[in-house]
């Protein structure tokens, strides 16, 4: 019998999804007292964590991790996925941070939802003994739906947990997981489908252009690399062209007014373009130009496009540049 004068307790890296809920859940139907926590950068967010915490009632610390985040991805030690995905070195990460909030805050371990082979890449057994090594944290990382396929923890030998309680869940299946939500009356949960913008082809694009031609950028230069059309126009210029409304508005509130140009069609529909940190006077023109061609703008006339420049407002005569001329600038 396992005699401890208080509760165990275990802190989980939280996404948000089921497996993760599962695992928080097996443990603490076994006593263990469990809280979450969850990491934001401009990659991912803490939305489906704060939902997660809210349906299980479990308590969640959201944290940034942007900064020690782009030092990893800038070079990650096993490097990419199939476009800017360093899930590995990412997880390690996570992992190791967690790690230092777990001794300051005298938790006894941590642990994940991970599911041994679920994912090809990064969840294979020498996958999970890579991050678990390079977390710095080795042998206090529990995987309770996987655990009694995995080597034996440091808090099992402790007699802090009993492996006879969790799973050997593996493969990619999901109907273990969704048997075992039911038991435990969940039945609101996300699909698997990810999260994380570094998987998707057309923001890894923009975001490699972005490290190859800027050593510096702020978060906003980041979170901007969701929105519109991204076309470079020469080695130190670049704009972002608004698609639709909500990729105007987000661009307007994104973009820095002290460095950056902003460009409107005047008179007509069209979209909100943004110039990070402005650049020489024959390209705000061709800026002018491209914002006028993705307006609805009639054809060989001059356009009027108002410009709102850190020395204040003007506005730019342009002829519009259609779309079909400029997809070769298109990141």
């Amino acid at each position: 019998m396992i005699n401890c004068q208080r509760k165990v307790r275990a802190l989980g890296l939280c996404s948000g999804g089921l497996d993760s809920i599962l695992s928080a859940l097996v443990l603490r139907r076994h006593n263990l007292e469990v809280e979450w926590i969850t990491f934001e950068t401009p990659f991912f967010s803490s939305e489906k964590a704060i939902k997660a915490s809210k349906t299980a009632g479990i308590p969640l610390t959201v944290k940034n991790i942007t900064e020690e985040y782009l030092e990893m991805l800038k070079n990650p030690h096993c490097g990419y996925g199939r476009y800017m995905n360093p899930c590995m070195d990412c997880h390690a990460l996570m992992f190791r941070i967690a790690g230092g909030i777990m001794k300051e805050r005298e938790f006894d371990f941590l642990f994940s939802g991970e599911v041994l082979e679920q994912r090809p890449m990064s969840q294979t057994l020498s996958s999970l003994r890579y991050v678990e090594k390079h977390s710095g944290y080795d042998g206090y990382i529990v995987r309770p739906l996987s655990a009694t396929r995995l080597p034996v923890t440091i808090p099992e030998k402790k007699g802090m947990i009993n492996r006879e309680f969790m799973f050997g869940f593996s493969g990619r299946s999901r109907k273990p997981q969704v048997a075992l939500a039911g038991e435990f009356g969940i039945y609101d949960y996300p699909n698997p489908a990810g999260g994380c913008l570094l998987t998707d082809k057309g923001f890894s694009r923009r975001l490699k252009d972005l490290f190859e031609h800027q050593e510096c950028f702020s978060e906003n230069e980041l979170n901007i690399l969701r929105y519109g059309r991204h076309l470079r126009l020469n080695k130190n210029t670049k704009i972002i062209v608004g698609r639709n409304q909500s990729d105007n508005e987000n661009i307007e509130k994104l973009y820095n007014p002290s460095t950056d140009i902003l460009f409107n069609v005047k008179d007509f529909p069209g979209p909100t373009t943004v110039m990070p940190i402005g650049g020489k006077r024959e390209i705000v023109i061709l800026a002018a130009s491209i914002c006028a061609g993705y307006g609805r703008v009639p054809e060989y006339s001059q356009i009027d496009i108002t410009a709102q420049t850190p020395d204040g407002n003007e506005t730019i005569k342009v002829l519009a540049i259609p779309p079909g001329k400029i997809r070769h600038l298109i990141i």
